[in-house]
């Protein structure tokens, strides 16, 4: 079983694939988001029929997971992937990938969080048919909207992050349409924390493997404390499950960015269940002139630039072994 965790991050992922690592029969670590860095990057490779192309993006993509900044503990054999592989693609290494990984690890299942795999579902329907199984977990997009303006990662204005957060809900519903029933199971990031074990349950129930209560301990675990020396953006995976962390952003985005996220994620929200506050009852839905558009975007990278160059050493430090091995690669398909 592949279970394929989709949605949106810091949308409680971590916690969630912290929770599911504890179960005796599936391996989720550290996201490798493998297609979402290597995607762009294949023209670089040229045909992957031929095998020594094949065999560099193996390469590249085993050490871009060695070089994970939260350790997977597992040795990588190059030869052992390609024989893995069905064919010559990139969903297949990642396959291959993570049957290694889950093996070593001793479990026969595993579960990937690499959240933006939704923009790939296509092509992992494709490769993994039945096998698969797609757990979309989201939470409200204006919480979501407050920790991407927080965090070192992510769109640095409402604007921009509820145009991810609207695309990538509008996915993973899409995909809970299209996919069979038995396949697909949504849960919301507030029904988990407020009813952790319960929501659990249902999980567990969902995947055929038995609840353990060690699953509620995640943050007692070894992963959790890697996890949480990896990155300031990880550090609450050490505590126990905060049930009360909802709606901040009723305190923590001003009313321009309500109106902002509301005016462009709207539709999203509302088939999620939950209530607008501005728009539709005291504000119109805000529409973008180019001119405005200019203005957010040049905000955003300005925001961006700034988080940057606020990065703390050992976050810098923990980052730069991929973005090293990213800028290599990139530079070898311009040399080509």
């Amino acid at each position: 079983m592949k279970v394929f965790m989709i949605g949106t991050q810091r949308s409680g992922s971590n916690l969630l694939r912290l929770m599911v690592n504890q179960a005796e029969s599936i391996a989720a670590p550290h996201p490798p988001h493998l297609l979402e860095r290597f995607t762009p990057l294949l023209p670089a490779y040229g045909d992957l029929r031929d095998e020594a192309n094949f065999e560099q993006l193996i390469d590249d993509a085993v050490t871009m997971i060695e070089r994970n900044p939260v350790p997977w503990g597992v040795a990588f054999d190059r030869a052992e992937i390609r024989a893995r592989c069905r064919e010559n693609s990139l969903v297949a290494i990642f396959g291959a990938v993570m049957d290694s990984m889950a093996e070593a690890n001793g479990k026969p299942h595993w579960m990937c969080k690499s959240l933006a795999n939704v923009h790939f579902l296509p092509e992992i329907e494709r490769y993994f048919g039945s096998e698969a199984r797609y757990l979309y977990l989201y939470r409200d997009g204006r919480d979501v909207c407050l920790s991407f303006l927080k965090a070192v990662v992510g769109e640095k204005t409402a604007f921009h992050v509820a145009q991810q957060w609207q695309r990538e809900q509008m996915l993973a519903l899409e995909c809970g349409r299209r996919v069979p029933a038995t396949q697909y199971l949504a849960l919301s990031y507030e029904e988990l924390t407020r009813n952790s074990e319960s929501t659990l349950q249902l999980l567990c129930r969902w995947l055929g493997i038995d609840f353990h209560p060690a699953m509620l301990d995640f943050h007692q675990s070894e992963e959790a404390s890697k996890t949480a020396a990896s990155g300031q953006m990880w550090a609450n995976v050490k505590q126990p499950v905060m049930a009360g962390n909802s709606k901040k952003w009723l305190k923590g985005l001003t009313r321009d960015e309500i109106i902002d996220f509301e005016s462009v994620a709207g539709d999203a929200l509302v088939a999620l269940d939950y209530e607008l506050e501005l728009v539709g009852t005291q504000e119109l839905p805000r529409s973008y002139d180019e001119a405005m558009m200019m203005a957010l975007g040049a905000e955003n990278r300005r925001r961006k630039s700034a988080v940057r160059e606020e990065l703390s050493p050992e976050d810098a430090a923990a980052r730069k072994p991929q973005e090293d091995l990213l800028a290599a690669i990139r530079a070898r398909g311009v040399a080509a």
